[in-house]
């Protein structure tokens, strides 16, 4: 009698385990689903640090960072120390400065000089709370 009932409780703790242990396995990421993602967000943040590079390398952003006497060369080193929303936030405003620079203009307008101090300003900010 004592061996049935230890068998029922064996029985039903197992009976209760599985469903438990089939939950959880279902939906967990499988791992290239988990590679992939880190990929993509690897590609994503390198993307946004090379527009930030791109629009401080301008001739027009070097002069603007000359007049407002800001270090561009600071600016280009924090660049690598940035992540997260910053990251996003400075990349976001980099191409719009790259776009407005691309755009064939021959001078730079007002919000564009304003868009490029502002990123300066944010860059060394960063660093300087870092």
């Amino acid at each position: 009698m004592r061996r049935s009932v230890s068998v029922v409780a064996v029985l039903l703790m197992v009976l209760v385990a599985v469903p438990r242990l089939n939950a959880q396995t279902s939906h967990a990421a499988s791992q290239a689903a988990i590679d992939n993602a880190l990929q993509q967000h690897v590609a994503a943040q390198s993307a946004d640090r090379d527009a930030i590079l791109r629009v401080l390398e301008h001739p027009e952003v070097k002069a603007v960072a000359e007049r407002s006497g800001l270090d561009l060369r600071r600016a280009t080193t924090a660049v690598a120390t940035l992540d997260g929303a910053e990251l996003a936030q400075v990349a976001a405003q980099a191409q719009q400065v790259d776009q407005a620079l691309a755009g064939g203009q021959s001078r730079i307008v007002i919000s564009t000089t304003l868009i490029i101090i502002v990123l300066l300003v944010i860059i060394l900010i960063i660093v300087a709370v870092d």
